[in-house]
């Protein structure tokens, strides 16, 4: 059977030779007294000349304990405007850093701190005491908060040294970020994304984000999720656009940060887009600067992006990306959306459409996995070779689990899911974590999870039981296990207690028919 290749309608474009630092600061020099990044108080702040001053400044700091090519660094911090500082500081060095959700508990930190092979871990004076407890057992021999220190910890302040330029490493295969994505199945994974995966995706989106010089967005997606660590944080500062942090998403505040400080550009998740839509507090601030809102991360529904669009004034559009793919494969040209897609195949990157049974590529309208092929994607899993083979193959196609449908106008629509994840609010929740969990309680024999469909949250997890001989389980005891260990978006939403689970003959959970119940 024949390939059928979608190539990208839009330009190739350049994609230099330089570490991501190099690009994000591209224009450091000229717009040296433009404020590049700060929160929405204002209380930090750093212009493009004092943003390059204190990322090189940390990286000899770094440099003189040890950081070099082969080490990891771990940061866990909601967003602020340090968080570009510690970032690019370790870049400079040569090292990789590994973003952690500074909402997971210490059992979570840790399996990443460990897997990833950190030394050192950044994070705020908030989430000190689970930073401390999270580094026994791992190799971290220092905790350093953003900011003043607590006991136990070094202050940001004392790390900083006299500055040193970007330690000489290869571009191209040099991990320079370790972000952790569960993939396609199981447990996390730590995504290696070298400098050149970081710097070719902030250019293949140039034709479909097209930013003026006067922007300045609303950065409230989280940094550690390769979402707002790329088309937020490097993306915007690259573009020389002025970020504006938010450490947790506050509608309010957001209204307030539009109003005030007249952002353009506002990026957003779905349940974001659906308050938008129908908070009414919206009509109490003037939303004219904006001129678009982007979403990503979750499929967002043609009838909620037309009414946010219709009731704010602006274009609401989506696109489409995976860590692995550092992240964006197809995105909505300015001026072109259509209704429900997630757009096009961005620059010099490659779709196919393929049957996962017959392995045939699918005409133009039929749908298929989707295979993305260009230079945003991964080097492959930390460790995991297995892995890795199983979402790469040896031509260079990355088989993304997702079910979609390339159009006549080259627009491709996401329309189910080949893998088991499940996407609460954009956030990835593997079944297998879950399950593995679940299984501990006493009074639980068996155990599945799925994701079912949820207006504001895409997808919620669902735990299917069987109980112990002579127990009953309810859902309050299944939660408070769940709360006990992981983050708060795993949690177990709904609860179905069932006669036995099914499985295949080799012992494999039959989700399909749990989702047809």
């Amino acid at each position: 059977m024949t390939q059928i290749i979608h190539k990208s309608p839009l330009p190739d474009v350049d994609i230099p030779d330089v570490s991501i630092t190099a690009h994000v600061l591209r224009r450091a020099d000229e717009l040296a007294d433009r404020v590049a990044i700060r929160d929405t108080s204002g209380s930090s702040s750093y212009t493009y000349a004092q943003l390059s001053a204190a990322i090189h400044s940390l990286a000899g700091g770094l440099a003189a304990r040890g950081v070099e090519p082969g080490r990891v660094v771990g940061l866990m911090a909601p967003n602020v405007p340090e968080y570009a500082v510690v970032f690019h500081g370790v870049a400079v060095t040569g090292a990789a850093v590994t973003t952690i959700n500074p909402t997971y508990g210490p059992g979570e930190v840790r399996h990443q701190l460990q897997d990833a092979g950190a030394s050192i871990l950044f994070t705020v004076a908030m989430f000190a005491e689970t930073a401390l407890a999270a580094i026994e057992g791992t190799d971290v021999t220092e905790v350093i908060v953003i900011g003043d220190a607590v006991p136990g910890t070094t202050g940001i302040a004392e790390v900083f040294g006299d500055p040193i330029e970007q330690v000489a490493v290869d571009f191209a295969n040099h991990t320079v970020v370790l972000p952790y994505s569960s993939g396609t199945t199981g447990l996390p994974k730590g995504v290696m994304l070298t400098h050149r995966n970081l710097v070719a995706n902030i250019e293949q989106v140039r034709h479909a984000i097209k930013y003026a010089d006067d922007e300045v967005a609303l950065a409230a997606l989280p940094f550690f999720h390769i979402y707002g660590m790329q088309v937020l944080m490097n993306g915007l500062l690259a573009n020389a656009v002025t970020a504006i942090t938010m450490p947790r998403f506050d509608m309010v505040e957001a209204l307030s940060a539009v109003q005030e400080l007249g952002i353009t550009r506002f990026f957003a998740v779905p349940p974001m887009i659906l308050g938008l839509a129908n908070a009414p507090i919206v009509d109490e601030y003037d939303m004219s600067s904006v001129r678009q809102i982007f979403s990503g991360a979750a499929p967002l529904g043609a009838e909620l992006a037309e009414q946010a669009g219709q009731r704010l004034g602006c274009e609401v559009v989506q696109g489409y990306g995976m860590t692995e793919l550092s992240p964006v494969s197809h995105s909505t040209v300015e001026g072109d959306y259509l209704p429900g897609t997630s757009g096009v195949t961005v620059s010099n990157t490659e779709s196919r459409i393929v049957d996962p049974v017959s392995g045939d590529d699918q005409p133009v309208g039929e749908r298929g996995e989707l295979w993305v092929r260009g230079p945003q994607v991964m080097v492959g899993y930390l460790n995991n070779a297995e892995a890795t083979t199983a979402t790469i193959d040896d031509d260079g196609w990355l088989h993304t689990g997702d079910i979609a449908i390339i159009d006549e106008h080259d627009h491709m629509t996401i329309v189910d899911r080949l893998k088991e994840l499940i996407k609460f609010k954009g956030f990835q929740v593997a079944p297998a974590e879950l399950e593995a969990l679940l299984i501990t309680h006493p009074k639980v024999a068996d155990v599945a999870v799925i994701g079912v469909p949820d207006d504001e949250a895409g997808e919620i997890p669902k735990a299917f039981v069987t109980a112990a001989a002579g127990e009953t389980v309810t859902l309050e005891e299944i939660q408070a296990l769940v709360s006990e260990h992981l983050v708060s978006y795993k949690q177990i939403k709904q609860l179905e207690v069932v006669d036995a689970i099914p499985k295949s003959a080799s012992g494999k959970i039959l989700r399909k028919e749990l989702r047809t119940r």
